[in-house]
């Protein structure tokens, strides 16, 4: 493997002939499936550059970067992240399916957790400047609110789609 440049938080590497980015540092990516008590789906809204948009997306982040604590288990980096950024807790964290979410590209592995025994403990919003918003639309009428959104030019993260799936599963 060849590193052809290498940022702060990317780099960007070529072997057998293909370039991709890989985030050195980072233990893993988690994402968070989590319904309230109330039935609301938990999603997240920020802006991302890479897109020039406002992105919806499922609460998510890094495990083991230089934020998290050295060797934090994803299910640890999957509860910090759900409080962080919607200031929900949960009782536990079920590990629901691992994948990459953009093979071609990067190298990044993601783990869909579900939350179970939510409880509101804070603001979320996010650290350190993030400028987070947090959604809580009903999960019996999600696809409304996410076209809605779309039509206004937000931008709709798929995995939202495949969260949205295993959040009405049982």
């Amino acid at each position: 493997m060849k590193e052809l440049h290498a940022g702060r938080y990317l780099r960007l590497v070529v072997r057998n002939g293909w370039e991709f980015v890989e985030r050195p540092g980072v233990d893993g990516i988690v994402l968070v499936v989590a319904v309230t008590p109330a039935d609301r789906l938990l999603l997240v809204e920020q802006w991302r550059e890479a897109v020039a948009a406002n992105v919806l997306e499922l609460p998510a982040g890094l495990a083991g970067d230089a934020e998290s604590p050295a060797g934090e288990p994803l299910e640890e980096a999957a509860r910090r992240e759900l409080v962080e950024e919607t200031g929900w807790d949960a009782a536990a964290m079920e590990r629901l399916a691992v994948g990459p979410p953009s093979a071609g590209v990067t190298s990044e592995i993601v783990t869909f957790f579900r939350a179970r025994g939510l409880s509101k403990v804070g603001a979320g919003g996010g650290v350190d400047g993030e400028a987070i918003t947090v959604h809580e639309p009903p999960l019996a009428s999600v696809e409304s609110f996410l076209a809605e959104r779309q039509a206004e030019g937000v931008l709709v993260d798929p995995k939202v789609w495949a969260g949205l799936w295993f959040a009405r599963r049982p």
